[in-house]
């Protein structure tokens, strides 16, 4: 009998079907042992020793290996064939030899790109060793991400109350989303102005040319500035008597892209799909694992998480078989095409990701949404990298007036073979497509021509736009910062943490955010520089390939890292805002419209703003606190008035007639009110998704006179009350508090449903005590197990298992589908350090690829990760 082990239960159902009988194929749902989550589980001072914990989830799955051992003469690793994967095959060599299982036991390694029949087979006839120096590759980044982690975090904790957490790689693409937002805020807008006419010569057809010299001087993009020159440049043509200087065609082609990698892979699915790059692996790697098709479960793409940009003969063979079969011969190249990847620190050992067949056409195979929609992207752009070039004819035509010093240039393309343009075409991120097909119209040289319609167009130059998912992605691999296989948790880290937002599809940082990278790029320079990060991945790639020892590693950067902790521990956090005043200075004190000192205190004109750290944050505040109590939020307009004296006026009150103004203090807007004989105003703070142009009266009113009865409960006729509090909208009843899934609900719920919250809260929720009920059952999770949305302290989340994800903006209990909530649950499993995606997700798991997306929580809670 034979033992197999791979990672997710999918993986061995596929599996197990192609080895038979004689073969017992067990999952061990990713990572089974990791470092604990506190101090000293990496020792620096005891030459890196690490401490590995088999958590209380992975326990059983380990005897339930070590039980199937005891009938077995063999047992074969079979995990993914990558670092990740050797990794979590040397955990379990490692843990199933403390337990005594391998007694006698032969032990193998075996890997294959693609789980389909051969490709399994052919690997089970060809085992190995597990290779230890992908092993000490793990270790190496394993340590570095802990180490910096529970070394800088702790730091940030201390210096910036309010950060979270920061990492070797997470730090660094923050830094490239604020250094972004950075330049659009500095840009400048420039005025110019564009020319082009309608041209027709000796009775063409008229063409579009653009103004290319005026007065005898150049004409580029910016050179008209002011509208006095364009209307002179707009007389010029519209007086001019053209000649055709010159006509010029000349052929161009172009190239078919590359197969996909993982990143190139998750920046295509992200233009043309809208998918983010966790939604893009998730999908990927239900396609790896295997879908049934007619009572058969295959595999259907090759390895996700690759650099290379090969494929395997036979199946370069498959492609252009079918490409002939599809499109002709004269869509095939003479030869077949071989790739090289362009991206700094890529790693070909495995082959792009290809179908495993290209001859299960998209069209033909009846697959989930995602799914079939992912497979038909990586099939098309499989099959046209072997396709033949687009041919094109570049034409340009030259037209000139007044001896040369007024001309106009059209130019235009047509395609006159479409080659693997027939079956695909790349998406572009912020260009526009450069191959328009315009076809300019046969026209003589010296011919005359005349513009027959000018138009003028005033214009100004954009600012940079933010990062997309992909254009994000994109940079970091060029950069050589992280890997790809990575990203998706980096990005989600981001998110988790507050430090960026989303605004359409792009990442615009948070000003927690900013805080956190102003300090790093002042006190931990190096460590958030784009070449230190790349550097440190090559020295990483060099124990992969065995030419550097892993502890030697790191020796080097913890030598250098612990000086700089050192070197900063006495730091004052005066000193820490003396720094951010000038790193933040932008936004923290922009220019004020009066031209008055953008840091003196608009409330008593004597003190001086600077920074304050609070629990929540940063913000600003008066040097003259607490005579002066002006505080504004970090980023906020400069001349804002102070919020005792209230930043705007809603509308007096319908019953008390007293002002309700809207304020803005440190933690955002909220609404106050004052009454005769009350000590203290009234105050609500603005709901999460509520905007704060739309307060009017209305809503105010409703916030401000919060918390409402109800009612008397019936057993003991105590008021029962709906509010808005600290952890969002809730429903009370003595002590009792019960979270609502929306602030709506605090002003609609009624006495019966209300008593039904409060009972479900009281008979479940704490410790020792029976779950509370779900708001809603959603179904079953692919890896088995209910999702029910739950209603929470901090407001509605979804739940499975052990893992909780909050339901975002504009998702109600109401309104989330399954396929969101398990979106939503994976990603928070991701972020977590909870397993890959679709792994059955363990407190203490680590995540599969690669050993950055596991994350540990330190003493005040918050996560210290590589992302």
């Amino acid at each position: 009998m034979n033992v197999v082990v791979v990672e997710s239960p999918a993986k061995a159902k596929t599996i197990n079907k192609y080895l038979g009988k004689d073969f017992t194929v067990l999952a061990s749902f990713g990572h089974v042992r990791d470092l604990p989550a506190k101090d000293g589980s990496v020792r620096p001072d005891e030459d890196f020793a690490m401490s590995w914990e088999v958590d209380s989830k992975s326990a059983p799955r380990v005897k339930a290996i070590a039980d199937a051992l005891k009938d077995a003469d063999r047992l074969i690793l079979a995990t993914d064939p990558d670092r990740e994967g050797e990794a979590i095959s040397w955990h379990l060599l490692e843990a199933l030899s403390k337990s005594r299982a391998l007694k006698d036991k032969k032990i193998q390694r075996v890997a294959f790109n693609a789980i389909t029949k051969s490709a399994v087979e052919e690997a089970m006839a060809h085992p190995r060793d597990v290779d230890m120096e992908l092993v000490e590759a793990y270790l190496a980044r394993r340590a570095l991400d802990y180490l910096v982690g529970f070394t800088l975090s702790p730091v940030l904790w201390r210096k910036l109350p309010g950060a979270r957490s920061a990492g070797r790689v997470q730090s660094v693409a923050l830094r490239l989303i604020t250094e972004r937002e950075s330049e659009i805020e500095r840009f400048k807008p420039q005025e110019y102005w564009s020319i082009e006419a309608d041209v027709r010569a000796d009775g063409s057809e008229p063409f579009r040319a653009r103004l290319s010299a005026f007065e005898g001087k150049k004409i580029t993009r910016l050179t008209i500035g002011d509208e006095p020159s364009a209307r002179a440049a707009e007389a010029a043509v519209k007086a001019a008597n053209f000649t055709i200087a010159a006509v010029e065609a000349k052929p161009a082609k172009r190239n078919p892209p590359a197969p996909f990698t993982t990143s190139t892979l998750q920046q295509e699915a992200a233009r043309k799909l809208g998918f983010d790059a966790q939604r893009t692996m998730r999908t990927a790697q239900r396609l790896y694992e295997g879908i049934d098709i007619g009572g058969e479960t295959v595999g259907l793409i090759t390895y996700m998480r690759t650099d290379g940009v090969s494929m395997d003969g036979s199946a370069i063979g498959q492609a252009r078989k079918v490409i002939g079969e599809r499109y002709g011969d004269d869509y095939v190249p003479e030869k077949p095409r071989a790739y090289a990847s362009k991206a700094r620190n890529a790693q070909e050992a495995h082959e792009a990701v290809r179908p495993t067949s290209f001859f299960r056409h998209p069209s033909k195979l009846n697959l989930e949404a995602d799914q079939a929609r992912l497979y038909e992207l990586i099939w098309k752009r499989a099959v046209a990298s072997q396709m033949e070039s687009a041919r094109l004819e570049r034409t340009t035509i030259d037209l000139e007036a007044d001896g040369g010093r007024l001309a106009l240039r059209a130019t235009g393309s047509v395609i006159t073979f479409d080659g693997f343009f027939a079956l695909y075409r790349e998406g572009v991120d912020d260009d526009a497509d450069e191959d328009g097909e315009a076809r300019l119209p046969q026209v003589r040289q010296g011919a005359s021509a005349r513009a027959e319609k000018v138009l003028t167009e005033q214009h100004f130059t954009q600012a940079p736009p933010r990062y997309t998912e992909a254009t994000l992605v994109k940079k970091m691999e060029e950069l050589g910062i992280g890997r790809p296989s990575t990203y998706a948790s980096v990005l989600s880290v981001l998110r988790d943490r507050d430090y960026v937002r989303m605004e359409d599809k792009r990442f615009v940082p948070e000003d927690k955010g900013r805080v956190v990278i102003a300090f790093l790029e002042n006190f931990f320079t190096r460590y958030v520089e784009y070449d230190f990060t790349a550097d440190l991945e090559d020295q990483l790639d060099k124990v992969s390939s065995g030419d550097l020892a892993y502890k030697e590693l790191l020796r080097r950067f913890w030598a250098d890292f612990s000086a700089n902790v050192e070197g900063i521990a006495d730091l004052r956090v005066g000193q820490v805002l003396d720094a951010m005043n000038i790193a933040l200075a932008p936004i923290a004190f922009p220019p004020r419209e009066d031209g008055r000192d953008a840091r003196l205190c608009p409330s008593c004109n004597e003190g001086t703003l600077s920074l304050r750290l609070g629990k929540h944050g940063a913000f600003v505040g008066c040097s003259n606190y607490p005579d002066c109590r002006f505080t504004r939020a970090l980023g906020s307009n400069g001349d804002e008035k102070p919020a005792i004296e209230g930043n705007g006026e809603i509308g007096l009150h319908p019953e008390h007639r007293q002002m309700i103004h809207l304020k803005d203090g440190r933690f955002g807007a909220y609404l106050e009110m004052s009454l005769p004989g009350e000590d203290k105003p009234r105050r609500s703070s603005i709901p999460k998704g509520w905007d704060v142009a739309s307060i009017d009266l209305d809503k105010a009113v409703m916030l401000i006179d919060l918390p409402r009865q109800i009612g008397p409960h019936p057993e003991d006729g105590e008021m029962i009350e709906a509010g808005l509090g600290r952890y969002g909208p809730f429903v009370k009843h003595g002590k009792t508090y019960a979270n609502l899934p929306s602030i709506e609900e605090v002003f609609e719920i009624g006495l019966n449903r209300a008593v039904a919250v409060i009972a479900d809260k009281k008979s479940g929720a704490g410790r020792g005590r029976g779950a509370p009920a779900p708001l809603k059952e959603l179904g079953e999770h692919p890896d088995g197990g209910p999702i029910q949305v739950m209603s929470g302290r901090y407001g509605p989340y979804v739940k499975w298992e052990k893992v909780n994800a909050t339901l975002p903006k504009g998702v109600t209990p109401e309104t989330v589908t399954l396929d969101q909530a398990v979106e939503l649950i994976n990603a928070k499993a991701a972020s977590n350090g909870k397993g890959r995606a679709k792994k059955a997700p363990a407190k203490k798991a680590a995540a599969k690829k690669p050993a950055a997306k596991k994350k540990a929580t330190g003493k005040s809670g918050a996560k210290a990760s590589e992302a």
